[in-house]
């Protein structure tokens, strides 16, 4: 064989190893989330799902971001609804299914219980069962060969306080911390959510720790903003929040047996003392179980996007799919679901903040989709295939 042809094979076979390389390239993930059993928000428990199975997903632990006020009969906290709907506990029970579907080993913990005393707080003070949570994830931290994306749906208060204490561990391992939480509305101006008027931050996960929250704004993290609400809520789509409405849950009787067992035990507050042999039930959906849902209200699916390098597109044939950033061909349109560099140009202490888009280096990104209603005909599509093309 010619000296030619060897070199002109080596060098194949060196770039169909970089193409395979980055096709099944995983992201190191973390996820912090404030999944209940039974369920406060069941949109967590569904999409916790993606974790384990994306094939584009490193996870490598699961944090319980639990508030003690909702684990009670009635929830007690200062500022947020007085949910009677309890006693409830932070889902160990859903990641360890999850980890016997896939055969897995992920392990999990819980973050401290109660709110931040001052933004400063380090909680050196609470029990080692809390401490946990931060104990791990400082262990992954060190031991990762690379930078990880920290995924937060609910409080702050877990980062806020691994922050207080090895600041510079936390600048060094994180490559990007998506931050599901807070208000995008300019001007401070109250739309026409009333009761999101009336909580600190104007949204839900905020007003879960105040102090947690700015922490993070105040820092020099790398953060991206996924704002839950607009001027009027969380339940009204804005370019720069991440809300939509899933408008049909009949895809579940499509998505593989197990899950379909896994989704049936949360959506139906399951008490079932073998929550692992639960698991094995079969596709209770597709055998004509009852929906208990119709629809569904959706925060996180910007977040797992952005995180596994995902882009959401139309093809010229009019098809909306999903594809990993390097793979998006010259024709297609894309859905714009990306982060914005920006700059905070106010924090206030009750959580609300203001923000402008920069084109100079920040450490802080921002939520940004330009036609919201488009986004939603297209996530409606394409996370429906999402969830039904993974098979454990």
């Amino acid at each position: 064989m010619k000296i030619q042809n060897i070199k002109f094979l080596i060098i194949l076979c060196f770039i169909l190893l970089s193409v395979g390389a980055v096709a099944t390239e995983k992201v190191p993930i973390v996820v912090i989330t404030d999944c209940y059993h039974p369920y406060q928000d069941p949109g967590d428990n569904l999409d916790l799902i993606q974790g384990f199975a994306s094939p584009y997903s490193d996870l490598r632990a699961v944090i319980l971001d639990i508030s003690d006020a909702f684990r009670k009969d009635t929830a007690d906290h200062p500022t947020l609804w007085k949910d009677p709907r309890g006693p409830r506990e932070g889902a160990i029970i859903q990641v360890e299914q999850l980890n016997y579907i896939f055969n897995r080993r992920v392990p999990f913990a819980y973050g401290p219980l109660e709110m931040m005393k001052s933004e400063q707080d380090k909680m050196l003070d609470i029990p080692a069962f809390e401490d946990a949570g931060i104990d791990l994830l400082f262990r992954i931290l060190r031991q990762s060969n690379e930078p990880v994306d920290v995924l937060s749906f609910g409080s702050a208060r877990v980062l806020a306080v691994a922050y207080n204490r090895e600041p510079q561990l936390m600048k060094k391992k994180i490559r990007q911390i998506h931050l599901s939480a807070g208000t995008a509305s300019k001007d401070y101006v109250l739309g026409s959510d009333k009761g999101a008027n009336m909580i600190p931050g104007g949204e839900w996960n905020v007003a879960l720790d105040v102090f947690a929250f700015t922490r993070l704004l105040r820092s020099d993290l790398p953060i991206a903003i996924y704002p839950c609400a607009g001027k009027d809520g969380g339940f009204v789509k804005d370019v720069n929040n991440t809300y939509w409405t899933l408008h049909s849950m009949d895809f579940l009787r499509e998505m593989s047996p197990k899950l379909q067992a896994y989704l049936d035990f949360s959506f139906g507050q399951s008490l079932k003392y073998d929550y692992l042999r639960a698991m094995d039930a079969g596709a209770v959906y597709s055998n004509g179980k009852d929906l208990q849902f119709n629809e569904f209200f959706i925060w996180e699916t910007a977040i797992w996007l952005n995180a596994l390098r995902q882009q959401v597109v139309k093809t010229v044939e009019g098809e909306y799919l999903i594809r990993q950033h390097n793979e998006i061909l010259p024709s297609d349109k894309i859905i714009v679901n990306s982060l914005r560099p920006c700059k905070l140009t106010e924090v206030r202490n009750d959580g609300r903040f203001q923000f402008e888009y920069t084109d100079k280096t920040s450490n802080f990104s921002i939520y940004y989709r330009d036609n919201p209603d488009e986004n939603d005909r297209a996530m409606n599509v394409v996370v429906p295939q999402l969830f039904k093309s993974y098979h454990p």
